[in-house]
């Protein structure tokens, strides 16, 4: 008889299955229009998110509240949420003209309304990778709610620690909180949460915010509220997703109308003739680039370049901002501001306009019509870049009967992704990009080169990255697996693998762009989640982020006007 061999699954092959099944289930969830987290048929998305354990929510499988993946992802979520029973994912379904005030998330662009006490309404205009997102951060919530309603609770009736009561006190004194007083309900927080007071005491203050320094008193008690409730009166909090959405989900509604505008708008301005080069980046780095050492003379006297876009970014320089802003728009600089619902606004740099003094070593042709003209296109999230640049690359309908094909010459993406062999603020340079859970894989020229670094002082590394269906959902045995194959996988980001699909298809199957249009990738990295206290969650790049972000930005400068 032959013997069968048994094989055990390693970490990395049970991570990779929970992150399918996450998405599977998060589809038919979404088809069949509303569910309840915590209840039956929210069980295979907290099962799958307590296999997977991503790095970014800590110790989600821990008895212990997890304090900074909690700040991540409420600084992600719309400011009163742990407070609703009822969310409501939407389309762009006409809040914005009515009464109610649109709730901006701090670190993520999206409209979200307050409807009433219990309701909270979720404008989704990006794609799926924005209703993964947040799906994947509300069951963290609500998983990290029930360990709290676990520890207070004490009897089937509702009965509850002391410690609770102390909180739920504070939480409603309608003065505001002595430090003493803050402290000691800081104390029966801590002691139920599993965490020292030392510790709840350090991410206090990143939770609060103008209107509630105690905010993060108020998100602990409704989490434990709500599961209270939905345990002890079964009034379960649901997710429901508007037909409207489902309707018109992956049909580039809003794709179209942005890419619409802009070419409407090159067309006004006598450019959509002209070679056009776009660059995905930030609605700052290339502005800078080309304006900032002009408009800013004196603040740049005796600082270097680097040290002055530095002093850019910091938040308090908004009116040196608006000096290279105004500069920039005297010398062929057009802003589109998005009205589309995209969330990615762009400039329109026409170089015919700008001085001499502005990269002057333009070389070739020198007439206006052969003046290359600059699309900088913000940041797109996820399966969205697809849909933006396959909208922006088909060809202008000047009538009914007549298309203009646009001459792109080039595609530049600039982007932050997390690097798997190095630290924070170094640069990856990219020669192909895998996408996750697939056997999808987009190899490429990319006309920026690891040696194009070398007189920087920067790290730089090449090799694949892979695109991931959400950075959220990463963690270190599936990370690992991928730097360790033979995939020689260098980083992990979101956008990469969609951008090239949609070139490839314009460029070799539709044929409506060049097949020879230039591509160049580079990403610097925002985090190492390898390495224990480098995820994202552990905080921003600060300064560390600038040099990077320009250097790249020169880089691809340097080549399109050079």
């Amino acid at each position: 008889m032959a013997e069968t061999k048994t094989h055990t699954r390693t970490r990395a092959q049970e991570s990779t299955g929970a992150i399918e099944r996450l998405y599977i289930t998060m589809r038919h969830l979404f088809n069949r229009g509303f569910y309840k987290p915590m209840g039956v048929s929210g069980e295979s998305l907290r099962d799958s998110l307590l296999i997977l354990r991503p790095e970014i929510y800590g110790s989600i499988a821990e008895e212990k509240i997890e304090l900074q993946g909690l700040l991540y992802v409420m600084d992600r979520l719309p400011k009163g949420i742990e407070e609703c029973r009822f969310i409501n994912l939407t389309s762009d379904e006409g809040y914005k003209n009515s009464h109610f005030i649109p709730i901006i998330p701090l670190k993520r662009r999206r409209n979200c309304y307050r409807i009433d006490e219990e309701q909270m309404n979720i404008e989704i205009t990006r794609g799926r990778s924005e209703i993964y997102d947040i799906l994947t951060h509300l069951t963290f919530l609500y998983i990290e709610s029930h360990k709290i309603m676990k520890q207070v609770m004490i009897s089937d009736e509702g009965a509850v620690i002391r410690d609770w009561i102390k909180l739920e006190q504070a939480v409603f004194k309608k003065e505001e909180l002595t430090k003493k007083e803050r402290e000691v309900a800081l104390t029966h927080t801590a002691n139920f949460l599993g965490r020292t007071f030392e510790e709840v005491n350090n991410v206090y203050p990143f939770f609060a915010d103008t209107e509630n320094p105690n905010r993060f008193l108020n998100i602990i008690y409704y989490l434990g509220k709500l599961a209270i409730d939905e345990v002890v009166n079964d009034n379960k909090r649901i997710i429901t997703f508007s037909p409207v959405l489902r309707e018109r989900l992956g049909h580039h509604i809003h794709g179209e109308r942005w890419a619409l505008k802009i070419k409407d708008v090159l067309a006004e301005k006598g450019l959509i003739e002209r070679p056009l080069h776009i660059i995905s980046a930030n609605m700052h780095s290339v502005m800078n680039t080309l304006f900032a050492e002009k408009a800013l003379i004196t603040e740049a006297k005796n600082k270097t370049k680097h040290e002055l876009f530095e002093a850019l970014s910091v938040p308090s320089s908004s009116k040196l901002r608006d000096k290279v802003s105004k500069l920039a728009s005297k010398n062929g600089m057009t802003l589109i501001k998005d009205e589309s619902g995209t969330n990615i606004d762009v400039q329109i740099f026409d170089t015919s306009k700008f001085p001499e003094s502005i990269y002057s070593k333009n070389t070739g042709d020198n007439s206006k019509e052969h003046k290359p003209v600059i699309i900088v296109m913000d940041y797109a999230f996820g399966e969205q870049a697809y849909e933006t640049m396959d909208e922006l690359l088909k060809p202008y309908n000047i009538d009914a009967k007549t298309q203009h094909f646009l001459t792109i010459e080039s595609i530049s993406i600039m982007g932050k992704a997390g690097i798997l062999e190095g630290g924070k603020g170094d640069i990856m340079i990219p020669s192909a990009h895998v996408f996750e859970g697939t056997a999808d894989n987009y190899p490429f020229k990319n006309k920026l080169k690891k040696s194009h670094f070398d007189e920087d002082g920067i790290s730089v590394c090449s090799g694949s990255m892979i695109t991931v269906l959400g950075t959220s959902l990463q963690n270190r045995d599936v990370l690992k697996f991928f730097y360790e194959s033979t995939w020689d996988v260098i980083g992990l980001e979101m956008e990469g693998a969609h951008y090239q699909k949609a070139i490839q298809a314009a460029s070799k199957i539709r044929g409506s762009i060049s097949s020879k249009v230039k591509v160049r990738y580079a990403y610097y990295a925002s985090d190492n989640p390898l390495e224990t206290g480098s995820t994202l969650a552990s905080g921003g790049l600060g300064a560390s982020g600038v040099k990077p972000t320009y250097v790249i930005t020169e880089k691809m400068l340097k080549q399109i006007l050079d």
